[in-house]
């Protein structure tokens, strides 16, 4: 290979190694093209290294120490239980390496190679990789920018030693006694929780009448029921107004509903208000690429910008900033590339949060229906009343369809509840594929399972229920 000075020609460039851009990278090889992925940092990106993965491994240890704690009335009892947070983070480390060394053998037993460097477009097919001693071009004749999002800063909240982002609230080498959370969306809820269930005293200071603004009431109602029960503290419609920092920890200042200047004191702040995409220091604008004001890419249903030569997908595109939009995109970006007829829809985008209970969602809920005037019909199933529920002694939440009324089409669900995660996707199949409450009834679900819910609900909502009333 020559480099130096010496255009490289691939068929693909791919830039950004997380869960967008090496999906992106294998499906384009697998479909016949020379693809180079480049990555400035690690392999994975955010979600894999400092994102999904090790904070759901922390939530995981979270939840083992609780079990530990409080499972008498199973008749587990357990003396002196202990956490050992070194090991925690030994644990969530694990994890973490072995998923990279995963993805590192996908890339290349599928024949792509990686370049580590920062990429900046020099043109409509060129880009230049600066690495540690050289900068290289590469000629190409598609590219797909796949460089995800950061974490916003806020005014007064300047990330430094005490001020964390979600990357450092994950990397502490200590637990924390008192932590302040700005910011009760999915990451500061979730990450609230499994510090809370480690021991720490944790406070939420959500600007927003609600925590958790995404999901409908009934669900978020659980979860701060059971945020209280663990003396976590939510202030809603607050003003987080500055950090300072103290000989041993952080003080925050805020402001109230009520327009009181309050204070807490704390080890750690962390700061969970929203990401802004990576588009900044690419050149896209210098080569005619569009950007909204928020500086996301503007891209058509296969993920093609104002550029033809050029795909965006995942966190620096419209829509929800998740994982699995992002891999979702990823492949329809590289089969549109090799001529393929794939394009976008999410209509069974499912959305997540690891919180206590889990909540997951997937198409139109209740709510939405109505304000969009649909005639429709739910049915709803209880977990208190499912046998598998029980044994598990997580009797939390429910499952619950949303139908179109006239022809039983299923055209949303909502799950809150142990195992919720796992739940949605056949609730998204059966958006997906347009099933109706008749296909989820019949077909067949074993028993005793979490699983055998939809079926449930199904019924529930055919006016037909045969464990609930």
């Amino acid at each position: 290979m020559v480099v130096g000075d010496f255009a490289i020609e691939v068929d693909t460039v791919v830039i950004g190694a997380g869960p967008g851009g090496y999906v992106a990278a294998i499906r384009a090889a697998q479909l016949g093209q020379k693809v180079v992925l480049v990555e400035k940092d690690t392999v994975g990106g955010v979600c894999l290294n400092v994102g999904c993965i090790p904070s759901k491994a922390l939530i995981a240890s979270s939840h083992r120490y609780q079990d530990a704690k409080n499972s008498e009335d199973m008749g587990v009892k357990v003396k002196d239980v202990k956490l050992d947070f070194s090991k925690v983070q030994e644990f969530k480390g694990k994890v973490v390496d072995q998923l990279v060394g995963g993805v590192e053998s996908l890339l290349k037993g599928n024949k792509v190679e990686v370049v580590k460097g920062e990429a900046y477009f020099s043109g409509k097919n060129s880009i230049k990789v600066a690495t540690e001693n050289q900068s290289q071009t590469y000629e190409f004749k598609h590219a797909i920018v796949a460089t995800g999002s950061r974490p916003i800063e806020i005014p007064g909240f300047a990330f430094g030693d005490r001020v964390l982002d979600s990357t450092g609230a994950l990397n502490l080498e200590k637990l924390p006694k008192k932590l302040v959370v700005i910011g009760g969306g999915y990451i500061g809820t979730e990450l609230g929780t499994a510090y809370a269930n480690l021991g720490t005293e944790v406070t939420i200071l959500e600007g927003m009448k609600d925590i958790l603004g995404g999901f409908e009431r009934n669900m978020t109602s659980l979860v701060k029921r059971n945020l209280k029960k663990k003396d976590v503290k939510v202030v809603t419609e607050a003003m987080a107004k500055s950090a300072e920092e103290t000989k041993d920890g952080v003080k925050v200042t805020y402001e109230d509903k009520k327009g009181n200047t309050e204070t807490i004191e704390a080890d750690y702040v962390l700061v969970t208000v929203g990401r802004r995409p990576n588009t900044d220091e690419l050149g896209l604008e210098g080569i005619g690429v569009k950007l909204t004001d928020r500086g996301l890419v503007e891209v058509d249903k296969q993920g093609r910008s104002s550029v033809d030569s050029i795909f965006a997908i995942g966190d620096i595109v419209p829509g929800l900033p998740l994982a699995h939009k992002a891999s979702y995109e990823a492949k329809v970006a590289a089969e549109a590339i090799a001529g393929e007829k794939s394009e976008v829809d999410y209509i069974g985008m499912p959305a997540v949060c690891f919180t206590e209970p889990e909540l997951a969602s997937v198409g139109i809920n209740e709510t939405e229906a109505k304000e969009e005037g649909l005639d429709i019909v739910t049915g709803r199933f209880p977990f208190a009343a499912n046998g598998r529920a029980i044994g598990l002694n997580k009797t939390d939440g429910f499952v619950k369809l949303v139908a179109r009324k006239e022809d039983g089409l299923v055209i949303g669900a909502q799950v809150a509840g142990d195992g919720a995660s796992d739940i949605i996707s056949e609730l998204a199949l059966a958006v997906e594929t347009g099933m109706t409450l008749e296909d989820v009834a019949l077909t067949i679900h074993p028993h005793p399972t979490l699983g055998e819910m939809p079926m449930e609900a199904a019924e529930a909502a055919l006016g037909r229920p045969i464990h609930s009333l």
